[in-house]
């Protein structure tokens, strides 16, 4: 197919090259990753979160939360081609009345999608190869502590990435890192669930009530990310010992 040029990075190739072996993971579901996009929607109140990774024609979501029956899109047609030209996060707040004017808006508008951030996924050595995006079909902002958020999210999931790589190259297979992986993931969403649900009893959002249930979401979605970081870090440095 034929990407239109603004579309296209200048390391495009380099790009791919650092892009392929993470490729070979495969494209079977993978627990640890959905949960990431489900702890992802969850922490923004957005019904759509994607780890998607771009392709040299098309986009494939390595994880997908709430964007039904979605596995790839051509290049073109996806915002997270958009999000790997930049370094900074991209967003788009309301997509009816600020259209992207670099893909084809047959997705978006089909999909009546209408607010958008990503945050390109960058290699050790710089190449965006993918994205965390946020997506959700009514228009929104981003505070600056919500993109240093999802900033903070995005180089998690590359550094699970590299260790989904580490772990997929072992000649012994070593599940136990990537389990445990799983289970904090697990225990965190069933903490940030059950506040979200204390939230909802309350019927005006600015109860005191209320407030301190949002005051301990913040707080909560800070000690998740926090301890997240450190348990990935750590798998990590276990390789290099």
């Amino acid at each position: 197919m034929s990407l239109p040029p603004t579309l296209i990075p200048a390391n495009d190739s380099q790009r791919l090259q650092a892009l392929a072996p993470y490729l070979l993971l495969g494209n079977a579901p993978d627990a640890v990753f959905d949960e990431v996009v489900r702890l992802t929607a969850k922490l923004f109140g957005v019904p759509i979160a994607l780890v998607s990774l771009v392709e040299e024609g098309s986009v494939w979501f390595k994880a997908n939360f709430g964007l039904v029956g979605a596995e790839r899109v051509a290049r073109d047609e996806s915002m997270c081609s958009v999000a790997i030209l930049q370094a900074k996060t991209t967003v788009y707040e309301d997509l009816l009345r600020e259209p992207c004017q670099l893909t084809e808006p047959g997705i978006v508008a089909a999909l009546q999608l209408r607010f958008y951030a990503g945050h390109p996924l960058r290699t050790a050595t710089g190449e965006a190869i993918g994205s965390l995006c946020l997506i959700d079909r009514h228009p929104r902002t981003l505070s600056p502590e919500e993109q240093a958020r999802l900033q903070r999210l995005a180089a998690v999931v590359m550094k699970l990435l590299d260790l989904r790589l580490l772990l997929h190259q072992e000649t012994t297979p070593s599940s136990g890192i990537w389990m445990q992986v799983y289970h904090h993931l697990d225990q965190s969403l069933t903490r940030l669930d059950t506040l979200t649900e204390l939230a909802h009893w309350e019927e005006l959002a600015m109860t005191p009530a209320a407030l301190a249930y949002q005051q301990s979401l913040e707080e909560e979605a800070n000690v998740v990310l926090q301890a997240l970081e450190r348990q990935v870090t750590i798998a990590l440095a276990s390789f290099q010992q």
